[in-house]
């Protein structure tokens, strides 16, 4: 072999090299866990638009339950809320503040199962509604007023809809059934009822209708955003794009791509749209 072919040989092998470490392996492709649920599958875009962003090759795969999906191995992440999977994993817990319902659910999680940090200011938890007029003859738009105001309480909800059965120490009246949400909040404003279930996240509350707020201390469970993952199987990037977004996501953006969702947009479309908008690592 010539000097040149040699030559030739070690420029080939350190441009090869240059070449490689320049693009580095992004890795195996994650599966984000999705439902038919438009929230849920909006959420799950939401978190594999985030790991995209860091360069991991995500997809959204639509399951029956993706919780066992990814007990299961079928899927690495998904999306949940924290008052729910805690109902799911030690159902009676008396958990109610975001921090205390997080750690509680942390600690039932099945074995090989990890939680990235919940985001603090996103989640879709129950929540009572009352006419304006009601809550200006209270005079407050708290949760309180209406514990305060227990006794005589006439209580809607969605029909299949689960709700606490009382609010601190207001023990809640067996909720009158409406077939959807329209229904519902039509019987409030004519004054069927008293008070209606909706929740935080809700897409389709009125105008007239407010929306009591549970300050604290917390009269029903939290009900933040968070993702659940396979233990050992995310690595130090993907395990910052999740807790990034936690960081990012609030409930006003949430109900405003969960209307987009619902109005026929790409749930795709709409978490990377809003990631475009709402950077990570900023």
């Amino acid at each position: 072999m010539t000097a040149g072919v040699r030559l030739r040989g070690w420029l080939l092998l350190i441009l090869t090299l240059i070449v490689g470490c320049s693009h580095p392996d992004p890795g195996p492709s994650l599966i984000v866990g999705g439902s038919a649920d438009p929230q849920i599958s909006l959420l799950a875009n939401i978190y594999a638009a985030g790991l995209r962003y860091y360069g991991t090759d995500a997809r959204v795969q639509t399951v029956a339950d993706p919780v066992a999906a990814l007990d299961s191995g079928i899927v690495s992440v998904t999306p949940g809320f924290t008052g729910r999977l805690l109902q799911r994993f030690a159902p009676g817990s008396a958990a109610r503040s975001a921090e205390q319902v997080f750690r509680a659910m942390i600690g039932a999680l099945p074995e090989g199962v990890a939680a990235g940090d919940y985001a603090v200011a996103a989640e879709d938890k129950p929540a009572l509604a009352v006419t304006g007029a009601a809550a200006a003859s209270w005079g407050s738009r708290d949760l309180t007023a209406l514990v305060q105001h227990c006794a005589g309480l006439r209580i809607g909800v969605v029909a299949g809809v689960s709700v606490p059965a009382a609010v601190g120490e207001c023990a809640l009246p067996s909720a009158r059934e409406f077939p959807d949400t329209a229904t519902l909040f039509a019987a409030l404003r004519d004054g069927s009822v008293t008070a209606a279930w909706t929740a935080t996240a809700e897409t389709g509350v009125p105008d007239g209708v407010v929306v009591l707020v549970d300050r604290k201390p917390t009269l029903v469970p939290a009900e933040n955003v968070v993702a659940l993952y396979r233990r050992n199987e995310l690595g130090k990037m993907q395990l910052r794009a999740i807790n990034e977004l936690a960081g990012v996501l609030d409930t006003a953006s949430l109900v405003d791509m969960l209307r987009q969702v619902k109005g026929g947009s790409d749930p795709r479309a709409v978490a990377e749209a809003w990631l475009a908008a709402n950077p990570l690592g900023k």
